[in-house]
């Protein structure tokens, strides 16, 4: 091989992995600096979130909201204190939909039986059908709604759009969106059940 060749070959080898390596550095400089910045607005974003789960939003989250644990597990639990002294306890819920990771805060009233207000998001459903589950079409109708059919923990049951009416443990799903629906319905069960040893020992 010409020496010139491979000094040439030499050098863009030796320079392609300078820039590799320059670029890197640079990337973990910025992740850094900007990172701060990123938790704050994450942090900022979940308390939006769960203030609109209480019908709050745009409210002050250190005047209505307080970070707590529910049993000797510390599940997180968030407990809201109205205007009027009245309390809901809000409950964080992640599960999986059709394309990925779906989640949610669900409030429940101080009867730890009935939903006060329910708010989802999702990772990557399909637009215009599981995508569907932040909007407050889907969510609105969990309000009101009981977890329990008597003494017995039932959660709730999302099903097929139009056979919900009458049913106070089930809401309408997503038409089209039949395997994201089944996902939420999954997602708050299994989210539920380990807090209901535990939430009627909160006053």
């Amino acid at each position: 091989m010409d020496k010139r060749k491979k000094n040439g070959n030499l050098y863009t080898i030796l320079y392609a992995a300078a820039m590799v390596i320059i670029v890197a550095v640079v990337l973990a400089f910025v992740s850094q600096i900007l990172k701060p910045r990123q938790d704050t607005n994450i942090r900022q974003e979940t308390r939006r979130t769960i203030l609109r789960s209480v019908h709050l939003e745009g409210q002050s989250y250190e005047k209505y909201i307080k970070d707590t644990a529910a049993g000797p597990e510390h599940l997180p639990l968030f407990i809201c204190t109205l205007d009027d002294g009245t309390r809901k306890y809000i409950i964080p819920m992640e599960g999986k939909g059709l394309w990925g990771s779906i989640n949610g805060y669900l409030a429940l009233n101080d009867d730890f039986r009935t939903v006060y207000g329910a708010v989802f998001d999702h990772e990557a459903e399909t637009p215009g059908l599981g995508a569907e589950i932040s909007t407050p079409f889907f969510s609105d109708p969990f309000r009101g709604k009981s977890l329990y059919r008597g003494e017995e923990f039932v959660s709730l049951a999302v099903v097929k759009p139009g056979k919900s009416a009458g049913n106070p443990n089930a809401v309408d799903g997503i038409s089209g969106g039949t395997l994201t629906s089944r996902g939420v319905e999954n997602m708050i069960r299994e989210s539920l059940e380990p807090y209901i040893p535990f939430l009627k020992h909160y006053e």
